[in-house]
């Protein structure tokens, strides 16, 4: 076998990336981490090796690219702490949301449907969502980097996860309207 691949198959996405257990990361350093362990566990690797290590191998280039993606992600990351620290978000099941947020999502659709294919209109929209996203995501951090406090961050991480729906349909309209 030409590496033998001493990672844990316990280990969860920081540990695999050997990354503190937090929301805020450097991207920088995630990306170097990721490179290191995919010249690990590449399977271009394992040419040698007994076909049992080369899926061992592939196995584990797989995991490491899910990982990567999962932390890259600021909502997919911070999901994923939320469920680590034992408060899935459970956004089929659980709709509460806070009543700012309400009242924003509820502005941001109304306006949506007034825009009516409107280039400059809907382009304000985005920029509100974008805006509405990076403070979300400023909550999201607080909640879980400083407060320690899961409950408020699962709440925000599905309050992120409809700017996001509503993103994506504000910019469908922008599309349609080029």
């Amino acid at each position: 076998m030409s590496g033998t691949i001493e990672l844990s198959l316990q280990a969860n996405d920081f540990q695999l990336f050997d990354l503190p257990q937090q929301f805020e990361l450097d991207a920088g350093d995630l990306a170097k981490r990721w490179k290191a362990l995919q010249a690990q566990t590449h399977p271009d690797n394992f040419v040698s090796a007994t076909s049992a290590e080369q899926r061992l191998a592939m196995q584990w280039s797989v995991r490491v690219n899910e990982a990567y993606q999962r932390l890259r992600a600021p909502l997919q990351r911070a999901a994923y702490l939320c469920e680590l620290r034992g408060v899935p978000i459970n956004a089929e099941s659980n709709t509460a949301m806070p009543h700012e947020f309400l009242v924003q999502q509820m502005t941001l659709r109304e306006e949506l449907d007034e825009a009516g294919g409107n280039a400059v209109a809907l382009q304000q929209l985005a920029d509100m969502a974008a805006a509405a996203k990076r403070e979300w995501l400023a909550k999201v951090g607080q909640a879980l980097d400083t407060d320690n406090d899961t409950q408020a961050a699962s709440g925000a991480v599905r309050a992120l996860m409809f700017i996001e729906r509503v993103s994506k349909d504000i910019n469908q309209q922008l599309d349609d309207a080029a």
